[in-house]
């Protein structure tokens, strides 16, 4: 017996031997990221499950800061991925020869918007999220002459005079995509007269694409152009909200992922792209958007529009990218004063 629990003990300490340099060397892949933070521990779990040679490091922030740290650090890079981030934002850095080329396993089976167009193949999308209007009918029926928008020119009315809220597009991808699609819905001309009109009704500009539809869900606004998950999940909490996508259709965005050219990690980050494309990597986003990369895979919670995907514009992630400086120095040169204070 005594044999036998020598035995054991031996076993035991042979196999912690074998596995402590295993787990040593796991290499540490630092993914620069937007994810929400309750997303970030399934993520990690998830990632570290189906690669476990790898130990992800996360960097989050919002799309703006993350966006800017990232080109701050291009000459020196400090991130071996981006991973969760806006496609907007991976268009450029790819443009500026910042990513790395790599085309994942399986990523053909994705639908065709959310797979890079250009060669070489550098990002692949995860999923999408959409603008809505966070409308709070219980706060709008104090107003007079005013009913639920139906287009997005009804929330030049008046009656809403600083009772509106929505995301700081410098800051928050939400923002953006929506000061985007307006610009693509209208042309230059007839978009930015809209968003002068807009600013008169708009109380803050958050740094936050979730705000607008919290403070709307609370009452503290009529109505906030917010993210479309956030609406839906707000009105199922009790909030007095309609979640509405006006007829004229929405801006949306991806997040999306890529591997930091020049990583000392690639091995690593090439095995987490490929993660990035499965069906178990779909169904994990599934749970945060109602809209993902893969065909079959779709996780509708309730109170969301159901007509969303149809009402997505025909985004142009290109020529989003190409003039996001421009759009943005525009945008802060005529609505900069009601920015919400930074943290």
């Amino acid at each position: 017996m005594k044999h036998w629990i020598k035995g054991a003990a031996l076993g035991l300490a042979l196999a912690a031997a074998i596995a402590a340099p295993a787990l040593a060397q796991r290499a540490k892949v630092t993914i620069y990221t937007s994810l929400e933070n309750d997303q970030l521990g399934p993520f990690k779990q998830a990632i570290e499950a189906a690669v476990p040679e790898a130990e992800v490091v996360w960097v989050r922030d919002s799309t703006g800061v993350i966006t800017a740290r990232f080109l701050a650090e291009k000459d020196n890079p400090r991130a071996d991925m981006v991973l969760g981030h806006a496609a907007t934002a991976l268009l450029l850095f790819e443009k500026m020869g910042l990513l790395e080329t790599y085309k994942p396993a399986g990523v053909d089976a994705l639908k065709p918007v959310f797979r890079d167009s250009s060669d070489p193949y550098t990002w692949t999308g995860m999923d999408a999220y959409l603008g809505v209007i966070c409308y709070n009918t219980a706060e709008a029926g104090k107003l007079s002459g005013v009913k639920a928008p139906a287009a997005w020119k009804d929330l030049l009315n008046p009656a809403y005079k600083g009772k509106l809220v929505m995301p700081h597009p410098a800051s928050s991808g939400t923002g953006y995509l929506m000061v985007g699609a307006w610009l693509q819905m209208w042309g230059e001309a007839e978009a930015w007269k809209f968003m002068d009109a807009l600013h008169e009704n708009i109380a803050l500009y958050t740094h936050s694409g979730s705000a607008p539809c919290v403070q709307a869900a609370r009452g503290e606004r009529v109505a906030g152009i917010a993210l479309d998950m956030r609406g839906a999940s707000e009105k199922t909490k009790g909030a007095p909200l309609e979640v509405i996508i006006p007829a004229e259709g929405t801006g949306w965005e991806m997040e999306a992922s890529g591997i930091v050219k020049g990583t000392k990690n690639l091995a690593a980050a090439k095995k987490i792209s490929d993660w990035v494309a499965t069906k178990a990597a779909n169904e994990l986003y599934s749970k945060t958007y109602a809209v993902v990369a893969l065909p079959g895979v779709e996780n509708y919670p309730p109170n969301y529009p159901k007509t969303a995907e149809k009402l997505m514009i025909k985004n142009d992630f290109v020529w989003m990218a190409e003039n996001r400086e421009k759009i943005l120095s525009e945008w802060t040169k005529r609505y900069e004063s009601k920015a919400a204070p930074k943290n």
